[in-house]
């Protein structure tokens, strides 16, 4: 059974996943950083995290937080100070890893500021972080990655702290499933899932793609992160498409397109781009239909909300419950996103 691990308004284990990204402005550029947060909440994010990596980015985050609208998390390594000051100028979770977070004591300190503010905390290992005895024992492994993390977690639970959610990030997409799976069998914290340092963003998705996706639809993982050498936007855009292909995102516009052959005689590809643009973030169940001539196209739309066919001189536009419309090529996009305007809302 998946424990819940409330942060800020929401509450991972309850069934839906959260979609996470992390800000690249300096925290304590608080203009800069709310600005980048609230771009990513129009984006879909659901928690936001940042780095603090000095005292100003600590204290930064009374200002942050309180400016946006979704969780934030502070990203911590290797001071236990500036934990407990992330978490006392209003952290709505902690990122750490106990390990280069100081020694015993410094651990308890930031363990009994967790527990005193009701703060959830992060923890984990990935391909770079594992201890030495657990490489030598089980090599560069799943085994590895897993007992890495989970001798973490118990380093906090020693101290009483219980609201935890656990990571293991690899690059290497098999071996990030397999440790995920296998982490799953050994615990009931929420998992986060990623493919760390996964590249581009072409490169990334592909890569995050596979591997969250694989977990998603085995039951596993209660919030993702695609990582991307990218705009953070981007790894939101990602993370909500593959919540939409693995059948756990309902509540969303989607675009089928036809790849297009010889016979299509106007901008299919063009058209289908700009449609899917403007409905990145609406969410309404709606199904458009961009297709590329209208020898198949109309068949294969039929019983989409809205649809749309090329053929020599006109297109075909086929909206439900409506009859379909011939409209001269030139007219043909205006009118189907006056269409698609109207179904919006």
């Amino acid at each position: 059974m998946i424990r819940k691990v409330r942060i800020g308004n929401l509450l991972l284990g309850g069934g839906d996943i959260a979609v996470q990204s992390m800000t690249t402005k300096k925290t304590s550029d608080v203009q800069a950083c709310v600005a980048q947060i609230l771009s990513l909440e129009r984006a879909g994010c659901d928690i936001a995290r940042v780095a603090v990596a000095d005292e100003d980015d600590a204290r930064a985050l009374k200002e942050v937080t309180t400016q946006v609208h979704v969780p934030v998390v502070a990203d911590v390594h290797f001071s236990a100070k500036l934990a407990v000051l992330a978490v006392e100028n209003g952290a709505d979770k902690l990122r750490i890893n106990p390990g280069n977070i100081g020694g015993e004591a410094d651990v308890a300190r930031v363990a009994d500021c967790l527990k005193a503010h009701h703060i959830p905390v992060r923890v984990g290992a990935n391909t770079g972080s594992i201890e030495k005895h657990h490489l030598q024992t089980y090599g560069r492994s799943a085994q590895a990655l897993v007992e890495s993390a989970l001798e973490n977690v118990a380093v906090l639970e020693r101290h009483g702290v219980e609201d935890i959610v656990i990571s293991v990030k690899a690059s290497d997409v098999p071996l990030t499933v397999e440790a995920y799976t296998l982490l799953r069998r050994r615990c009931g914290y929420p998992l986060h899932l990623g493919v760390t340092e996964a590249g581009t963003r072409e490169a990334g998705i592909v890569k995050s793609s596979v591997g969250i996706g694989a977990l998603l639809l085995a039951g596993i993982g209660e919030t993702i992160r695609v990582s991307l050498s990218a705009d953070p936007v981007e790894e939101v855009y990602a993370g909500h498409a593959i919540l939409r292909a693995c059948g756990l995102e309902k509540e969303y516009a989607e675009v089928v397109a036809c790849p297009t052959c010889g016979r299509c005689r106007y901008d299919c590809i063009g058209l289908a781009a700009r449609v899917e643009e403007r409905v990145r973030t609406v969410r309404k169940k709606l199904k458009i239909a961009v297709m590329g001539c209208v020898v198949n196209g109309p068949g294969e739309a039929r019983g989409c909300d809205l649809g749309i066919a090329g053929g020599e001189d006109y297109c075909v536009i086929m909206q439900k419950d409506m009859p379909d419309a011939r409209v001269p090529k030139a007219d043909a996009e205006r009118e189907f996103f006056r269409r698609l305007e109207g179904l919006i809302g």
